[in-house]
């Protein structure tokens, strides 16, 4: 038989789950509605009905040796304990590991959301063969995680790869962390937007972006940029390169450090494909030491929507005991 493997992903929006093989194949999937307002045992129950579920999928399919998740938030994986959730109300030191594996009777493991990204994109997708990756998560935030010498790296109190807290700023906006000028700062959904309203109030040239908003500047998102940039808006344009630039300098600094082979940009904002891909590898050549710039990659995630279901299932499979 199989080993099969659920993969979990708990989001502010969606609860997303999957069941995989050892190949990181996804053999059924199922998404609801997380119940972010509705507390935390709603949450698990829903979770655990998932499990459940896969389970009566996985009969005639193989055996189910673990499941993994990961979630937006600090979570200690040693211990099984979420410390706090982002944007998920009353997630304060949840012992996650002892609920889920007490009540499913599976082996579980839990991490931060963009570890297990980095880790299925690293195992089955854009980073497959690498050793040494950054990935990064571009969308309401940013987020990041590494794979130094085959393993994920989460550091001595698992907070490692914080990447959109890296300054890029000195005297520059404030931001949620509690620290000035960080790079989610200007990276983000809603400050890439606020960057191109400004520009078209202060008079720039824009031949698209006002029609396709008819004029409403509040519909703006970062998929109308994208769209106008295709068509050549001057603006759209403008603030893609901004973006790249920020992006560039921090990962400029990050190559100087850890010296990886590959960085994989994923999330929502990453779908601006080549306007920002373009400015971010041209600042990290003009930025980085040049021998460890020319060596790495910088591309674009693979597995899209699956990425966290196939990263969770990666998670399960690497944690579990052999």
């Amino acid at each position: 038989m199989n080993d099969l493997y659920i993969g979990i992903d708990l989001g502010g929006t969606f609860l997303k789950a999957g069941l995989c093989d050892a190949l990181g194949e996804v053999h059924s999937r199922k998404s609801i509605k997380t119940k972010s307002d509705e507390g935390k045992d709603l949450i698990l129950s829903d979770i655990m009905g998932l499990v459940n579920y896969f389970k009566k999928k996985a009969e005639n399919l193989g055996i189910i040796k673990a499941f993994g998740m990961g979630v937006p938030g600090l979570v200690d994986i040693n211990k099984g304990i979420i410390y706090e959730l982002t944007n998920i109300p009353g997630w304060k030191n949840v012992p996650i590991r002892e609920i889920l594996e007490a009540k499913t009777g599976l082996p579980c493991y839990v991490d931060n959301d963009v570890n297990v990204m980095t880790l299925g994109e690293f195992r089955y997708g854009a980073a497959r063969g690498a050793d040494n990756v950054i990935g990064l998560t571009l969308g309401t935030g940013v987020g990041g995680g590494l794979i130094i010498n085959g393993h994920l790296y989460r550091g001595s109190t698992m907070s490692a790869g914080e990447i959109g807290h890296v300054n890029v700023e000195k005297n520059g906006r404030a931001c949620n962390c509690g620290s000035f000028g960080c790079l989610e700062q200007y990276v983000g959904n809603k400050q890439i937007v606020e960057r191109a309203i400004e520009k078209i109030n202060a008079g720039k040239e824009t031949t698209v972006l006002i029609d396709i908003v008819e004029g409403n500047l509040e519909l703006m998102t970062p998929k109308i940029l994208s769209a106008a940039a295709e068509r050549g808006d001057k603006v759209a344009i403008e603030v893609w390169e901004e973006t790249g630039e920020y992006l560039g300098i921090v990962l400029a600094g990050l190559i100087n450090v850890i010296n990886p082979d590959i960085i994989v940009i994923g999330g929502g904002v990453s779908k601006s494909g080549k306007y920002i891909l373009k400015p971010v590898t041209k600042t990290i050549m003009a930025r980085a030491m040049d021998v460890s710039s020319k060596a790495v990659s910088v591309v674009l995630a693979k597995l899209g929507g699956d990425a966290g279901i196939i990263g969770g299932a990666a998670l399960a499979k690497e944690e579990l005991p052999l």
